[in-house]
């Protein structure tokens, strides 16, 4: 059971986050493909931004709770079989990330996952989850920008997780988890230094 674990929570994490209801909903609702409209980035900001907020929120909910039920659950198996709680929230993060990334149901063609990324954390330490949160939350109103608040709320609360004690494997795998989001968002990156990355509104659509 202690090497089938392992293995277990590898495909479930994947599968699970692998669902992708930006995508579904685009098809069904849209008739379009939300690949190819927009930033052509199958997730809340853009389904937000090119349909506005009727269900682009439940696309945030959503993409929270498919990276929290792996999390929880092969958290408590861990802890279970190993006494490690931590450990196996972020080993299931991993993989969460890498299939909303790469979904097998889509053609390997999935989001960012920054939503993913901040529903481990809060499993993997809810306090620093909280920080984090709050902090994307104040960037948003600030400097308006998704990509710049998510990536450095995320990071912030990877440096964080030493100071309350975090399991050290856990703390490894969830840095990886931040450095792959930084990853995917490189063409937001690259927009940004040409100045030509979209600002974030709470408003239905952007004007």
């Amino acid at each position: 059971m202690r090497i089938a674990i392992w293995f277990i929570a590898t495909i479930c994490s994947y599968l699970i986050a692998g669902f992708n209801l930006a995508i579904l909903l685009s098809n069904v609702i849209y008739h379009k493909d939300i690949r190819e409209v927009g930033s052509k980035n199958p997730g809340f900001t853009n389904f937000k931004r090119v349909y506005g907020n009727k269900y682009a929120w439940f696309i945030f909910v959503f993409d929270m709770l498919k990276a929290a039920l792996p999390a929880l659950i092969f958290g408590l198996a861990f802890n279970g079989i190993f006494g490690r709680f931590q450990l196996g929230a972020a080993y299931a993060g991993v993989f969460s990330m890498l299939g909303h990334a790469y979904p097998v149901f889509y053609n390997f063609k999935g989001g960012k996952g920054f939503l993913v990324c901040l529903a481990t954390l809060f499993f993997i330490d809810w306090r620093v989850g909280l920080i984090a949160f709050g902090l994307m939350c104040v960037l948003l109103l600030t400097v308006k920008y998704m990509s710049v608040s998510t990536m450095a709320a995320l990071t912030v609360g990877c440096i964080l997780l030493p100071f309350f004690g975090a399991d050290v494997a856990a703390i490894v795998l969830y840095a990886a988890c931040v450095l792959f989001m930084i990853f995917r968002h490189k063409e937001n990156i690259r927009r940004l230094k040409e100045g030509k990355e979209s600002k974030f509104s709470l408003k239905s659509k952007k004007q």
